[in-house]
């Protein structure tokens, strides 16, 4: 047994019985007493304040007060969001086509992802693809939700484009039978989007570019049970030049696949130029916020698109429209497969170059120009003349607002 020694100094610092209450006692007495020192100190302090200090202080709180209550949206920025509102309306039907042919089905979502053979040959591109289509879906659904009850707290009649939804769906498995906005049925994809992103030089300097791959007059969803039967599964690249159902079917996912990364750059684009011409906060952060799901979104499908044309992969050939994705990995980074990231470029004169969103200005990124990219790409073919009155005005309007204007 071992015998424990207690020091001789153990219970020194111990108070004595019945003196614990006269210490804590006299503890809070200097406390109190040092508080109302600072107190009357305090108090002295800001006595001895000049009185044009107080006044500077309150005038200068008073500016603050009348900045905040003065952020109301101008009538510029209210036609800025009245567009971008319109821009997500048609990003929404077209990503909802997409959504129900090759999207991931869930409880949320129970309809997406019906044709199992355009299923089958988006995930040639990548294993995940129709999970990421039904999360970009669920994205823009929700932007076009969101800016049209911005719009609403403030008094603003929302933005609708229903009296438009007349266009018949495509007839094969997937396409559904409500009416749509866009027709994804024959499409002139703009694939130069690949060529700018890897270049040093910049479209808003006058930079042009060829097309990457030459897709015209092309199906981007299935358009018939007959030629692409939707219980099919694609078959793993390469892709049998033999079998002209399982050429069809690819060429039409290799195509949605550079369409979903032209669409979104689009919106990189159109949402940074539109931030420059806000002037209220509030909206500017609607604006950049929305905006950089947009970039996300391209940075995505810029990856996706490369697989089409890189091997395995690369060769499938639409036995219908003659489209063909060759491998464009050739030694050149002008079109290496995987340079993703954008290419640092011109960007301000008289600077070095950098990585940057491009183009941002009016005549190739603003309102006016995302409509003509539309229509060029096909998406309203059959619209009628209504619809193209309807949008060109929201586009005008948008082009229009300046910073710190009414």
């Amino acid at each position: 047994m071992s015998n424990h020694r207690v020091s001789a100094r153990a219970g020194m610092d111990t108070p004595a019985p019945g003196s614990d209450d006269q210490q804590l006692q006299r503890i809070w007495n200097r406390v109190v007493g040092r508080r109302t020192f600072l107190q009357r100190a305090g108090l002295a302090g800001a006595l001895a304040v000049p009185a044009t200090a107080v006044a500077a202080s309150s005038a200068s709180a008073r500016t603050r007060r009348a900045r905040l209550a003065s952020d109301r949206p101008t009538e510029g920025d209210f036609a800025i969001l009245r567009f971008l509102c319109a821009a997500e309306i048609i990003e929404s039907d077209l990503w909802e086509q997409y959504a129900g042919f090759g999207g991931q089905a869930t409880a949320e979502r129970p309809n997406d992802g019906q044709n199992n053979f355009y299923v089958t040959a988006l995930q040639n591109l990548d294993g995940d693809m129709p999970q990421y289509i039904s999360d970009n879906t669920d994205d823009e659904e929700s932007h076009q939700a969101f800016i049209n009850a911005y719009l609403m707290s403030k008094g603003q009649a929302p933005v609708s484009l229903e009296p438009f939804r007349n266009l018949l769906p495509s007839p094969a498995t997937g396409g559904g039978s409500r009416k749509r906005i866009t027709n994804l049925q024959a499409l002139n994809v703009d694939t130069s989007w690949y060529l700018r992103y890897r270049a040093e030089t910049n479209p808003d300097f006058g930079a042009t570019f060829e097309q990457a791959v030459t897709i015209a007059n092309q199906p981007v969803i299935p358009v018939s049970d007959t030629e692409t039967p939707p219980g099919t599964t694609a078959d793993t690249p390469p892709i049998p030049t033999s079998d002209a159902a399982q050429q069809r079917m690819q060429a039409i996912a290799n195509s949605a696949g550079f369409h979903f990364a032209m669409i979104e750059q689009g919106g990189s684009s159109l949402y940074t130029t539109m931030a420059l011409k806000v002037t209220s906060l509030e909206v500017l952060r609607i604006v950049l916020a929305i905006g950089g799901v947009e970039t996300n979104h391209f940075s995505l499908w810029h990856d996706k698109a490369g697989n089409a044309v890189a091997d395995p992969l690369a060769g499938v050939t639409d036995p219908k429209t003659g489209t063909t994705f060759p491998n464009l990995n050739t030694g050149s980074e002008a079109t290496q497969t995987n340079l993703i990231l954008p290419e640092p470029c011109e960007f301000i004169p008289g600077l070095p170059a950098c990585s940057v969103v491009r183009p941002t200005i009016d005549p190739l990124a603003g309102a006016q120009a995302a409509v003509a990219g539309f229509t060029r790409d096909g998406l309203f073919k059959g619209q009628s003349d209504a619809f193209f009155d309807r949008i060109s005005r929201l586009a005008a309007a948008a082009d229009a607002a300046e910073r710190g204007g009414d």
